[in-house]
């Protein structure tokens, strides 16, 4: 713990929801930075993502946690076990909810919030997709399943009512020390970002199961004078899809490699060496050993 004057507040304010809710497009643009990978597919958050907001009055670490969904296989097991841990630690939970979207969470998902007795904050994101008397509904449904919420309608994508969310934040964070470092702006390393990049533009690029299939390891990170240079293995389940992200001649994994070096380079502003390569790693999503090999 870092000594800050009595006053001080900090805590944890955990974001959680359904996939493709906005989680990770929240979270950044509070924090204002690109923290969280932001893409169209559902399940792109798998790690819990920690971004820090610092003022000299308060701390503010916010968790983006995977979308909730019913695991299937291990590795999504383990994606909702970062949830579980959100729900533990938390001081304030930001429940989003996508007013365009019909999925539904769990009643005893809904049930484990309320009982452990931390703050609820109910986003209601996308306002700008549906009319004024839908959006009325959806308050209303949302008070009667959680009845002693703070409810807000805003636009994450748009930047609309964040400022008044942080505002009700503010007044339910408790007073204690800094967690971080006042510089800090997260608790993950460089290494993490750039498999994040790297992950992000193969869920942009490549359908199906192929995004869903992958996990990057970075096996080289020299950061040198005038450049960065990174060489990093991309993991997949099965010789075709491995043949799938290389493409004709290379040519699919070339323009996705380009994407991310682009990205990497505005991310750490510096000019990027980015080599990858593809391996074949059998059923790695099911692998014990392997997932916690990759952080899971």
């Amino acid at each position: 713990m870092i000594n800050q004057k009595p006053t001080y507040k900090s805590g944890f304010v955990n974001i959680i929801g359904c996939p493709n809710v906005g989680k990770s497009t929240l979270m950044n643009a509070i924090i204002g930075e690109k923290l969280s990978i932001v893409t169209p597919k559902a399940q792109t958050t798998r790690h819990r993502v920690m971004g820090i907001l610092n003022t000299d009055d308060y701390q503010i670490v916010f968790s983006d946690t995977p979308g909730v969904i019913k695991p299937v296989y291990k590795l999504q097991e383990k994606m909702m076990q970062f949830v579980v841990n959100a729900i533990s630690d938390a001081d304030i939970f930001l429940l989003m909810i996508d007013v365009t979207s019909n999925i539904l969470l769990e009643e005893t998902f809904i049930s484990n919030l309320i009982k452990a007795q931390k703050p609820i904050i109910i986003l209601l994101n996308k306002i700008d997709l549906i009319t004024q008397e839908a959006l009325e509904i959806k308050a209303i449904e949302w008070n009667e399943k959680i009845p002693n919420s703070n409810i807000f309608p805003i636009s994450a994508l748009q930047n609309f009512n964040l400022n008044t969310v942080l505002n009700k934040i503010l007044e339910y964070l408790p007073i204690g020390e800094a967690f971080y470092e006042k510089d800090a702006l997260t608790d993950k390393s460089e290494r993490f970002f750039v498999s994040e990049i790297i992950r992000e533009k193969i869920l942009i690029q490549y359908k199906k199961e192929i995004p869903y299939s992958v996990e990057i390891k970075v096996i080289s990170f020299k950061n040198e004078a005038n450049i960065l240079k990174i060489q990093a293995e991309i993991l997949v389940e099965r010789e075709s899809q491995k043949a799938i992200l290389l493409g004709h001649q290379g040519q699919s994994l070339k323009r996705m490699a380009t994407r991310a070096r682009i990205d990497a380079e505005k991310f750490f502003d510096k000019k990027i060496f980015l080599e990858l390569y593809i391996k074949v790693v059998k059923d790695w999503r099911s692998n014990e050993n392997a997932l916690k090999e990759f952080g899971y």
